[in-house]
């Protein structure tokens, strides 16, 4: 389903990945809205403002290879994000990341416009810019967080004393170990102390470090939690499912740039249309669904996933254009609590308006900010 205008951007998306490491943040300017007494802005979307303009526009869209971030990965190969766009609008997918640090910079430094990311790169690039940058539009991804140890582990007392990996301290999965140890007992410190000692390191790098015996666990997204279950033996100790109210919690959302959501309404509504289309197509056809994915994720990373790990992350994932905003607050107030955030206001960090009136249009039900 590609055309020739998202072809070219589409083609140069291996040899522009950026990045180095999991989630987290980074620091740059703002979008030039106005500022509200809550800390955020009013945008032209939640304010009403969505006339089309027929002057050319180019939108900038960032995601990530991994499975996580089907929904954008599928909207760009399907066709389903262009398809959306008016006439006037090229999309752009050509810049791709591996890092939520990466993407927060890029779009913090105006090369790009929109991305998929994880949650707390999205805390901490609004905390940053003090709620200018950004705003959370939509939803992508729920679920496929996993804490998984050795076999012979197999409640949460034994963890004292142990060492547990994450993908980088203070992103998503590290927030969410050392808000689950406190809540058992347990003490860990940004450090490496305490009662668990929680090691931050990069995914690939936990994958040999358990193997060879230098952990005793760690708490992963997916692909990499199945990857320790089939690779290395591990069992899983907590489904961060679980934790949460109805199973849901936030894995993978859309962000776009004050400025352009400012400057372009009418281009988010459009390519929150597509984003609907891509979940709903993903969630009706999950074997194509699957095969898409992971021709992106070999794309991107030159490495696709085996077919048993593909369909072991596949089954943990909820793909769902539903933002799950209340779960974020919880991330933040964790963070927060473990020394890793300055409190802030997120009052102001959601425009779900146009994802709104696109689910209405869809005669879909509508979704809920903080």
């Amino acid at each position: 389903m590609f055309s020739r205008r998202s072809f070219l951007a589409l083609a140069a998306a291996g040899a522009l990945a950026l990045g180095v490491a999991a989630c987290g943040d980074d620091d740059s300017g703002s979008g030039g809205a106005t500022t509200t007494a809550g800390g955020g802005a009013t945008t032209a979307a939640s304010s009403g403002t969505t006339a089309a303009s027929s002057e050319p526009v180019t939108l900038r869209l960032g995601y990530f290879g991994n499975v996580t971030h089907a929904p954008a990965i599928v909207g760009v190969r399907q066709g389903f994000f262009e398809e959306a766009l008016a006439d006037n609008v090229t999309l752009d997918a050509s810049k791709t990341f591996n890092a939520g640090p990466s993407a927060i910079e890029a779009l913090f430094g105006g090369a790009i416009d929109a991305t998929f990311i994880g949650p707390n790169p999205a805390i901490n690039g609004y905390a940053q810019s003090k709620g200018e940058a950004l705003r959370i539009v939509g939803g992508s991804t729920s679920g496929g967080a996993f804490l998984v140890t050795k076999p012979d582990i197999t409640s949460p007392e034994q963890l004292k004393g142990k060492k547990i990996a994450t993908p980088q301290l203070g992103n998503t999965q590290d927030v969410a170990l050392r808000a689950w140890l406190k809540e058992q007992g347990f003490s860990s410190t940004t450090t490496g102390g305490g009662d668990v000692s929680v090691v931050p390191q990069e995914n690939a790098q936990t994958l040999e470090t358990f193997k060879a015996g230098e952990i005793d666990g760690a708490w992963l997204p997916e692909p990499w939690a199945s990857r320790l279950i089939q690779e290395a033996g591990a069992k899983v100790l907590v489904d961060e499912r679980d934790l949460w109210p109805d199973g849901r919690y936030v894995t993978t959302h859309l962000i776009v740039s004050t400025k352009f959501l400012n400057e372009h309404p009418d281009v988010v509504k459009q390519l929150l249309t597509g984003l609907v289309k891509s979940i709903e197509w993903i969630n009706e056809n999950p074997d194509e669904a699957k095969k898409i994915t992971n021709e992106g994720i070999e794309q991107i990373t030159q490495k696709p996933l085996g077919q048993e790990l593909m369909d072991a992350a596949w089954a943990n994932l909820e793909f769902t254009y539903d933002p799950v905003a209340s779960s974020l607050q919880k991330s933040a107030d964790d963070a927060i609590e473990a020394g890793l955030l300055d409190p802030v206001d997120l009052s102001g960090i959601y425009d779900l308006t146009l994802l709104n009136e696109v689910l209405a249009e869809a005669g879909l039900e509508a979704v809920n900010d903080l």
